[in-house]
């Protein structure tokens, strides 16, 4: 699927926040819908090359969330967290940590903006050093969102709509 939403990604030298922004060809119901259900997030959810494993999903303040991506030769990378707040087609503030970086964890607002019909992500990330937030960003964060928000927008380009929608 070709589409015209660019993600935007900031990541200023020497602070330690990361900023996306993506438009998605969806209404914002659907979206915030595809951001709790755990059988939803398994469908869009980081790169094309990567399979996904939800070990838990409990998209509420004080739920916990876990998922294992495994490459195509069975490497596995865990990643989990857990909801802070979750307010209904508005934002999801959730904790992000990679099994492989124990300890290193960052915090995350995901906000959801409706533009009629259509939806604007705006993500911000914070974590706990420059250090950190450096090596996500050259862990690939850019190419793996990038891919998932396309999968994304092809899951909910896919999915019928109520009449009248």
């Amino acid at each position: 699927m070709t589409t015209s939403n660019a993600l935007v990604v900031t990541a200023e030298p020497g602070v330690p926040f990361v900023g996306t922004v993506r438009e998605v060809d969806a209404p914002v119901a659907d979206v915030y819908r595809a951001f709790i259900e755990p059988a939803l997030v398994r469908q869009w959810m980081g790169p094309r090359d990567l399979e996904m494993d939800i070990d838990s999903w409990d998209a509420r303040p004080g739920g916990s969330w876990a998922y294992t991506h495994i490459d195509p030769s069975g490497g596995r990378y865990g990643f989990r967290g857990v909801f802070h707040d979750v307010v209904e087609n508005k934002s999801i503030t959730q904790t992000f940590e990679f099994d492989g970086y124990p300890g290193h964890v960052s915090l995350e607002r995901v906000e959801f903006e409706d533009l009629g019909g259509h939806t604007r992500i705006v993500n911000h990330s914070v974590f706990q050093s420059v250090e950190d937030r450096d090596g996500m960003v050259s862990s690939g964060m850019e190419q793996g969102v990038r891919e998932g928000y396309e999968r994304l927008e092809e899951l909910l380009s896919a999915a019928p709509r109520p009449a009248g929608a």
